[in-house]
């Protein structure tokens, strides 16, 4: 059993500088390095390498607020207090193993979902498996064991995107 422990307080996701709740920095920097990479591209098909890096920025800027409202959809405050009620529910619930432990899980579950929201939990599972195997993640679950969370996790992200 892994003696990996989760902080169990909660946490409001605070804004660095203005210290206002449901800041989502990691969203915004993957949404702005994606649309920073499409902007590049269709700038620079057009206007050559100076539009490339002018797109870039500006699909930057835009790609980060998208990507800030993609992940605001996703409050880890609120995803892991619905997890940590709902375990004990789910078919893979292990009476001796605590919630902390699969925490990590579902949060990359979640995570996940955000970061590949146009491709099935099927076809970004290879990809999930060999990074949570090669020690990508913050848990001592095997995959087999972590794979029915992160999937949990992964189904009801895109159930809430479908509605």
């Amino acid at each position: 059993m892994s003696t990996h422990r989760v902080d169990q307080r909660a946490d409001a996701n605070r804004d660095a500088i203005t210290g206002e709740p449901g800041a989502h920095p990691v969203g915004a920097g993957l949404g702005a390095a994606a649309g920073g990479a499409a902007a590049g591209i269709a700038a620079g098909a057009v206007a050559g390498p100076v539009g490339a890096a002018v797109g870039a920025v500006i699909g930057g800027v835009a790609g980060g607020l998208a990507g800030k409202g993609v992940a605001e959809q996703i409050d880890p405050t609120r995803e892991d207090a619905y997890w940590r009620e709902e375990y004990p529910k789910r078919g893979y619930y292990e009476a001796d193993v605590a919630y902390d432990e699969y925490a990590p899980a579902y949060r990359y579950g979640w995570e996940s979902r955000a970061r590949w929201p146009d491709k099935s939990f099927d076809e970004a599972e290879p990809t999930l498996k060999q990074e949570w195997e090669t020690g990508k993640t913050e848990s001592d679950l095997r995959w087999e064991r972590a794979r029915h969370a992160s999937r949990d996790a992964w189904d009801r992200i895109e159930r809430r995107e479908n509605h």
